[in-house]
């Protein structure tokens, strides 16, 4: 399951919520006006986004595209990926959809052959006490968000390392660097990628290949509100206190972070000027990390 795009440490439930109560929870959160992107130039480059089709893999997917990539948008969500491609019409780049499990491991790692860019991004959640997480669901969260993700550098390296120049970003989480309870599944696989991203950064730094994590707090999207009924139940608390009691709880900003802003992280390590960062967790948290 490709899927959910993964917005921040609590990303996706794979419970389902009414969401008319969390959207409203989110409108709650002040926004930010972008700022200008950085400048970026990926003509004749070939990107891969996974996730893509909503949220922060959408927001990156548009991104790179403008910035002149013609990205593989790689996502189960087939009409999501339609509207993808429509709104990237008249970009400097493409958008081409790829209608993809990520439990199908062996086509994940064809759909990752010539790529440059590669953003690993697609992720699910689940928020259970670890008595009560079922089995299955562990295993398919670790298959999406650990082993595909290792599958998909298998499948770029090869080309990455005949040009001499490759970009792998992993879109972490606060969570690859802290725990929560009751996100077992979704801890593991974030602190797995960390060491993932980390070992193909020394692996690649002699083929002109860098690799590394972004890891951001929770970020402003609808897939957040797929989790909200699960933190209210789990918490003991109503729905409406989830966003400041619980998601931004140990945030020193008090906001949501926007996918742009992600996606401009992902640009920025793409860009001439980040060529010496390799092996890092570059964290977009609003201070969460700093307690």
């Amino acid at each position: 399951m490709t899927a959910p795009t993964t917005p921040g440490p609590a990303d996706t439930s794979a419970s389902s919520s009414d969401s008319s109560e969390a959207a409203a929870a989110l409108d709650g959160a002040p926004a930010v006006a972008p700022s200008a992107p950085v400048a970026l130039d990926l003509g004749g480059r070939v990107a891969l986004v996974t996730g893509a089709a909503s949220g922060i893999g959408r927001a990156c997917a548009l991104r790179l595209a403008a910035a002149g990539a013609r990205v593989r948008a790689v996502d189960r969500d087939g009409e999501g990926l339609e509207g993808l491609a429509k709104d990237a019409k008249g970009l400097l780049g493409a958008v081409e959809p790829w209608v993809l499990d990520l439990t199908d491991l062996d086509a994940a790692e064809r759909a990752a052959a010539g790529t440059d860019v590669l953003v690993n991004n697609a992720g699910l959640q689940l928020v259970r006490p670890i008595e009560d997480f079922p089995p299955d669901v562990f295993h398919t969260v670790l298959t999406v968000m650990l082993e595909a993700p290792f599958r998909l550098i298998r499948g770029a390296l090869p080309h990455m390392y005949g040009e001499g120049w490759g970009r792998i970003i992993n879109v972490s989480s606060v969570h690859g660097l802290r725990a929560s309870a009751f996100k077992s599944a979704y801890v593991a696989a974030k602190h797995g990628l960390e060491g993932l991203s980390k070992t193909a950064a020394l692996e690649g730094a002699s083929h002109g290949v860098t690799s590394n994590c972004v890891n951001p707090g929770y970020v402003r999207t609808p897939l957040v509100e797929k989790q909200i009924a699960d933190q209210a139940q789990t918490h003991h608390i109503p729905e409406e206190r989830v966003l400041t009691d619980v998601l931004l709880q140990d945030s020193a900003l008090k906001r949501l972070l926007e996918p742009d802003e992600v996606a401009e992280a992902v640009a920025y390590l793409c860009t001439p000027q980040a060529s010496f960062i390799t092996g890092i967790s570059l964290t977009l948290d609003g201070g969460w990390t700093a307690h």
